[in-house]
């Protein structure tokens, strides 16, 4: 919030240029919004005074007023509030004013006729305004309020500018105003010629009344929590916070609830420490016990959920061992403060990153104050921040101060200090910055300077900086507030020359990406995770085989993908829903699987296709894809890739209705065919998907390293075509091994134009294969005397070794 900014900061630039200094000092402002602390702002609602009211002629519970609203004549309203009378002093929402529902639903204030009375206007109810939830009748304001002054003016409304900042997980100093200021104020020291000075709040009215209250406490644990703070306050009136605490906490998305727990929240957004208020009188023996519990121990927590403990979950315990919150992370349902509340604990604690990372995400909690702790909060401002929450207390709820300060500390952490090297700055940057700049950006942000040499000091960074703990983090630091866009551009480009060994698998992988996305292919991305019940009904895989992952996150996605099929089809699944029918997807992607004691990964690319080849229009009706189609796409592939002498047989996929195996002896380099529908169908998948896999290991072993290319023949071709009737169970390959086995000189293509099946005319079992045969010499002319001689001896193969019947 920039108003909330401001406290700390002077600031009289404008807002998008502050926008620009956050993002140039590494707080990258994704997005700025104005707003207003009452929608609209109460524009075109004015104070008036109702000169008359009567009863409306065409309705008993309305009335007719006439209102002074600061015009050259009073206006007539029609309203229906039953507390309405002459004399009072209203709000009066003019004609062409934009009013809000509570919903935020915009309305517009229109001249018209109620009940055959025009009305100019409408008299206000406090709800109608965004002011406040009643609607037992208009707001009646005192009598010495001048008649016309602007309702904005009246109630001060606060227009604000709030900032989305994209907070890198490093930056633990940012997560608060004062964070952000401090930033700021350095920036604007070094680069605003002395700009930026910093206003913390003011904690020396803070004292202690009295010490009638007795808390003990004691930390069990210290090494998850090395620092525990508190104090406790008698006496004190829970209410509604006032206006500028509520417009505060509006600004950034935080609900107002009640004056201590809204002072919580704001010292957490304000100090980056987070705060939590126990109810005092229900902290069993007045003790506070900070510790784990037990495995499996039970915990209500404030949402009403009961929650089984991890043993390792930190917890702040009563007397009686009772967990009454899972410490910096969320509270338990009896020990919070209630409307009833008089006697609170205040605590201000610092606990350890990691622990509290682990337990939030671990019960799926992930409370603004986790995600401080998680990143690092600063352990030397707990007192601070108890102090200023402390003093708003007294102010907007009464109490007293009825105990000392409660600080264990046992290990005090001090500041970081790091050997920092001029050159090395100057190295790493790219541009000259001089000693004196560098230690006036280092003062700027705090921190201290201890000379070693003309060359190194020693840097003492503060404690909120927790992730500052290398020369090479200090540097970045000096860059931020330096700016990074003074950084020059290199007028020249230094690169170094840089070769892999071919096959090289990521060149190999980038190109065949581009082969597909010409030929109109979409890549994808799925998550390596899925869910196990998936896998249910697969009986090429068992659970033994499943690689589960203990997933906080989304407890149904328990396993690594065993195989790519069923993760892919995830998405043609997700696409179809939404009416996109022709697809062509593909993904590289791996497998994951346990093979007794080892885990295995296998790279692979899938593709799939499913619906029409071409889009439907005047010209043609849209080819459907089939199993060819994908065949092609795949024979592309392994020719743009060189990949040669390798066998195809039928594939025993189980995935698989149908489909081929292109292996180099044991080794499977694809498999390719239409998925079953016992696949599809556990995703609902109705239409056919063709399907293919690519192992990336063995196709990369398999790529030819040397491409072989001749010259065009100069040389007419010459085809001969063959009708050969064989038992169905033969294969062209068989008939493309026959012929090529007969010449290797002058053949150079086997092709297979027709396929005819008939009961009737070629007997049971049989089928007819129509078969082209090309013939090149790049040498001379061919005649029909050398073809016609391959052709026979070719001819009596097929007859011996097929028993193949040539039509004639």
């Amino acid at each position: 919030s920039l108003n909330w900014l401001k406290k700390y900061i002077d600031l009289d630039l404008d807002p998008e240029k502050i926008g620009e200094i956050l993002t140039t000092i590494g707080l990258e402002v994704e997005g700025m919004e104005e707003i207003e602390s009452i929608k609209g702002g109460l524009r075109g609602v004015v104070v008036g005074h109702v000169t008359e009211c009567g009863k409306h002629p065409g309705a008993d519970k309305l009335s007719l007023t006439k209102v002074d609203i600061g015009g050259d004549e009073d206006v007539q309203i029609v309203c229906g509030a039953p507390n309405v009378a002459a004399g009072l002093k209203v709000l009066v929402a003019t004609i062409g004013t934009t009013l809000y529902s509570p919903e935020g639903e915009a309305w517009k204030i229109k001249k018209g006729k109620i009940r055959g009375e025009e009305s100019h206007g409408m008299i206000c109810a406090e709800d109608e305004l965004g002011l406040g939830a009643s609607h037992a009748g208009i707001m009646e304001l005192p009598a010495d309020v001048p008649v016309g002054t602007e309702a904005s003016t009246y109630f001060k409304i606060e227009n604000d500018y709030v900032y989305d900042i994209g907070l890198t997980p490093n930056r633990s100093d940012a997560t608060s105003h004062i964070g952000v200021a401090q930033d700021l104020a350095a920036y604007l020291r070094v680069n605003h010629e002395g700009e930026g000075t910093l206003k913390m709040p003011d904690l020396s009215t803070f004292h202690v009344d009295n010490n009638t209250t007795v808390f003990n406490v004691e930390v069990e644990d210290t090494e998850r929590c090395p620092r525990y703070s508190g104090i406790a306050i008698s006496d004190v009136t829970i209410k509604e916070s006032p206006d500028w605490l509520k417009n505060h906490l509006n600004a950034i998305g935080v609900r107002p609830i009640s004056n201590i727990v809204d002072i919580t929240n704001f010292i957490l957004h304000e100090y980056g420490q987070p705060l939590h208020a126990f109810d005092a009188d229900k902290v069993k023996d007045h003790k506070i016990v900070v510790k784990t519990l037990g495995s499996g121990s039970e915990f209500t927590s404030l949402d009403e959920q009961q929650r089984k403990l991890h043993a390792e979950d930190l917890m702040i315990c009563d007397g009686a061992s009772k967990g009454l919150c899972i410490a910096g992370v969320f509270g338990g349902i009896d020990s919070g403060v209630t409307d009833t509340t008089k006697n609170i604990f205040l605590e201000s604690a610092h606990f350890n990153a990691s622990s509290i990372r682990k337990t939030s995400t671990r019960h799926l909690l992930r409370t603004d104050a986790a995600k401080v702790y998680e990143k690092g909060s600063d352990p030397n401002i707990t007192l601070d921040a108890l102090k200023r929450a402390t003093i708003l207390i007294k102010e907007l709820a009464g109490g007293t101060v009825t105990s000392e300060i409660i600080d264990i500390y046992p290990q005090v952490i001090e500041p970081v200090e790091i050997h920092l090297r001029y050159d090395k700055v100057n190295d790493l940057i790219g541009n000259e910055i001089s000693v004196d700049e560098i230690h006036t950006i280092l003062r700027a942000m705090n921190m201290s300077i201890n000379p070693i040499d003309d060359k190194n000091i020693k840097v003492g960074v503060p404690t909120n900086k927790s992730d500052v703990t290398r020369e090479v983090d200090l540097i970045e630091e000096i860059l931020r507030i330096y700016g990074f866009n003074k950084i020059e551009t290199p007028s020249k480009i230094l690169s170094t020359l840089t070769y892999s060994n071919y096959p090289n698998k990521k060149d190999i992988k980038d190109r065949m990406s581009t082969y597909l996305a010409s030929r109109g292919f979409n890549e994808m991305m799925n998550l390596s995770l899925i869910e196990s019940k998936l896998y249910e009904n697969w009986d090429s895989l068992s659970s033994e085989q499943f690689v589960y992952i203990n997933n906080t996150s989304n407890i149904h996605l328990d396993i690594l993908r065993p195989e790519m099929a069923l993760s892919g089809l995830q998405s043609v699944a997700h696409n179809i829903n939404r009416q996109q029918l022709d697809l062509k997807l593909y993904e590289f992607g791996k497998s994951y699987l346990k093979e007794g004691e080892e885990y295995v990964e296998r790279e692979k690319l899938t593709f799939y296709v499913t619906g029409s080849e071409s889009i439907e229009s005047w010209k043609t009706q849209g080819t459907k894809t089939d199993f060819y189609f994908l065949k092609e796409m795949v024979h592309n592939t392994l020719d743009l890739l060189n990949v040669k002498g390798f066998q195809v047989s039928e594939s025993e996929d189980t995935r698989l209705d149908y489909g081929l195996k292109y292996h180099r002896g044991p080794k499977t380099i694809l498999n390719i065919g239409l998925l079953s529908e016992s696949v599809t169908s556990i995703l609902g998948v109705k239409q056919d998907v063709y399907f293919a896999e690519i192992d990336i290991e063995t196709l990369v072993s398999s790529v030819g390293s040397t491409n072989f290319v001749s010259g065009i023949s100069k040389y007419p071709s010459m085809r001969r075509d063959l009708a050969l009737v064989i038992d169905e169970n033969i294969k062209f390959e068989q008939i493309q091994k026959i012929a090529t086995k007969t010449d290797k000189k002058i053949l150079k293509d086997i092709g297979l134009f027709d396929i005819f099946k008939s009961k009737e005319k070629l007997g049971e079992g049989k089928k007819s294969y129509a078969v082209s045969f090309t013939f090149e010499n790049l040498e001379k002319t061919l005649s029909d005397k050398e073809v016609d001689k391959i052709m026979k001896k070719m001819q009596s193969s097929f007859e011996r070794d097929l028993n193949a019947l040539i039509r004639k």
